[in-house]
């Protein structure tokens, strides 16, 4: 009996194309399994060091509703969400509204901030808000939930009556 056969069978059974599928699949399951890599770490939480407080100011332009006031305040939690990850709930420090203002030059030559008068602006503000929470920290900055917390980083924050997107501004790390 002839080990390859004129079809390309191994002893007239197996075909030698299957055969070679099949080592393929079984040295690839066998380099998952038994030999998974030399990094137990995801890449969040290389060179971490210690979880320590994070404050984030985050500015969110334009936030429309009747009474915003109402919506989000000091000492409240909210829910984060960094980048389309969820982080979970966050301790609101503090809130700031500030009202939408236009340069409106003065008959004298000066410039002065004013309210802006448009009817669609009545229903919008600018929100700053300060969020509290614990991050580890790396050597590439503060880490939350995973997901590394810069200036410029777009966050959302959500709560039982609200939505809304915003742009942190500051992360400082509490000693």
């Amino acid at each position: 009996m002839k080990i390859l056969d004129s079809q390309g069978r191994l002893f007239g059974k197996i075909s030698i194309l299957d055969f070679g599928a099949v080592l393929i699949i079984f040295m690839v399951l066998l380099g998952i399994f038994v030999f998974p890599g030399t990094s137990k770490n995801t890449v969040a939480q290389v060179g971490s060091v210690v979880s320590k407080p994070v404050e984030v100011d985050a500015i969110a332009i334009g936030v429309k509703g009747r009474n915003p006031e109402k919506l989000i305040k000091a000492g409240e939690k909210t829910q984060l969400i960094i980048r389309n990850q969820p982080y979970g709930e966050i301790d609101v420090k503090s809130v700031e509204f500030m009202t939408r203002k236009v340069a409106v030059p003065q008959p004298d030559g000066t410039v002065k901030a004013l309210r802006d008068p448009r009817d669609e602006e009545l229903f919008s503000q600018n929100v700053l808000v300060t969020l509290k929470g614990q991050g580890r920290i790396t050597d590439d900055g503060p880490v939350l939930g995973n997901i590394k917390l810069k200036i410029g980083t777009t966050i959302e924050l959500e709560g039982m009556d609200y939505n809304f997107n915003a742009s942190v501004i500051d992360v400082r790390v509490q000693e």
